[in-house]
């Protein structure tokens, strides 16, 4: 069977940590989507290690690790990542595959990403301009080249074709950057590439279940940015809720079993588009320094609010969560008041759903207020010793989700995960 571990906010929720914690348990961690703007964070050997494509299950010896096929491979990212895993006695080699359907990110999809965002000028979506819309246009477009064809021999043939393509693009959008470095650096990372275990994945995984193997579906970005349910037009460019696993690995529904949904105690977002419970206060500005909240991948500070529950049951809804991670908590110990957001008013009327298009209606986030446990919680282990006024605080999240609390972090190390 499969399970899904997957974002539950605007992405950011630690998830990296939570896989990694989880990793031991499974026998394959597979990555369903995505490009390299998903950075994951990890503590290895006590160093802050981010990865943005290889799956977080690598520094776990025996954990067979899948990059599927909706995902959208940056091969000069991932040589990147591959050194520093290396740097920490990994051998890459051993337990990495990547599927063949896996749509490649070309030096002109950069290209084409940063023109497109500024023709856009203010009303740019903030893309990470790493190449995954283009990328996944061509895919959808049916003009991309996959891993699997870097084992044929015109690949250089097609990279040419469709770069032709790319070109009038670019010279349409006056945009005309040398970017023969990048190329030149690209066409390094496909040869290292090539060196790689590249599988049918879909067979690859099928196999793995068949053989009763454990094997847990890790997601990047988060629900809110999915590109059908999420806060369009500022979402990402792949479907990252928990359907995404059946097209982005080739199994079918019925193998998943346990979708864990992974939320923050409060809300963040990078980039723009619309944040309901967004605070442009101190209490906003306190919440991102005491957690730290700057993009693993981009460093760009993060927008900080409270929890917003119409958002996150909506995510739990669509997704189908069985039991939830809540990360993050300790990061509110030093508050006196805490508040959730139970309700928007939309133009004036109250209602528990997400509208069709944040962006063209006026939000006013109804909240609720908690006591604070004004607790230093790091240092607990056991759900018994965590504050009660904490304990409420979940409690009231658990019975409006209808899904409980399972986990819940109390700092960034691998051992600061209490279950309860």
């Amino acid at each position: 069977m499969v399970d899904v571990l997957l974002g539950l906010q605007w992405g950011d929720e630690g998830k990296g940590k939570i896989v990694d914690y989880f990793a031991p348990d499974y026998d394959v961690i597979a990555r369903f989507q995505g490009g390299p703007n998903a950075g994951h964070t990890l503590y290895v050997q006590d160093k802050k290690v981010v990865l943005h494509q290889i799956p977080s299950g690598i520094f776990h010896e025996n954990t067979t690790n899948l990059i599927g096929n909706g995902v959208v491979l940056d091969a000069v990212t991932l040589r990147r990542e591959c050194d520093i895993v290396s740097s920490f006695g990994v051998d890459f080699r051993k337990n990495l595959y990547i599927s063949e359907r896996t749509h490649l990110i070309l030096p002109t999809h950069r290209a084409l990403d940063k023109a497109s965002e500024l023709q856009k000028g203010n009303e740019k979506i903030g893309s990470t301009l790493k190449g995954i819309g283009p990328a996944y246009m061509d895919k959808t477009g049916r003009n991309g080249l996959r891993v699997g064809d870097l084992l044929d021999k015109s690949f250089t043939t097609q990279y040419i074709k469709l770069r032709l393509k790319h070109q009038k693009l670019l010279d349409s959008m006056n945009f005309h950057e040398d970017i023969s470095a990048w190329e030149e650096e690209f066409f390094d990372a496909i040869d290292f590439m090539r060196q790689f275990k590249i599988v049918n994945g879909e067979y690859f995984i099928n196999d793995k279940i068949r053989a009763g193997k454990k094997v847990l579906a890790e997601g990047a970005q988060g629900s809110m940015l999915d590109v059908d349910f999420g806060t369009f037009p500022f979402v990402t460019s792949s479907n990252t809720i928990s359907a995404g696993v059946c097209t982005g690995l080739g199994v079918a529904p019925q193998k998943i079993r346990d979708v864990i949904g992974v939320t923050k105690a409060y809300c963040t977002r990078v980039g723009s588009g619309p944040f309901p419970t967004e605070l442009h206060d101190a209490t906003g500005e306190e919440l991102r320094k005491i957690g730290n909240e700057f993009g693993a991948t981009t460093g760009r500070p993060r927008r900080c609010g409270w929890i917003d529950l119409v958002a996150l049951n909506f995510a739990c809804m669509v997704n189908g969560v069985t039991k939830l991670v809540m990360t993050k908590a300790d990061v509110l110990d030093a508050f006196d008041e805490l508040k959730v957001c139970t309700s928007y008013v939309v133009n004036g009327e109250k209602t528990d759903q997400v509208p069709f298009q944040m962006t063209k209606v006026n939000i006013e986030p109804e909240l609720k207020s908690f006591k604070g446990w004004k607790q230093d919680v790091t240092k607990m282990k056991t759900a018994a010793e965590l504050p009660g006024v904490m304990k409420e605080y979940v409690a009231f999240i658990n019975q409006y989700l209808g899904v409980n609390v399972a986990y819940i972090s109390n700092g960034p190390g691998r051992d600061q995960l209490i279950e309860i």
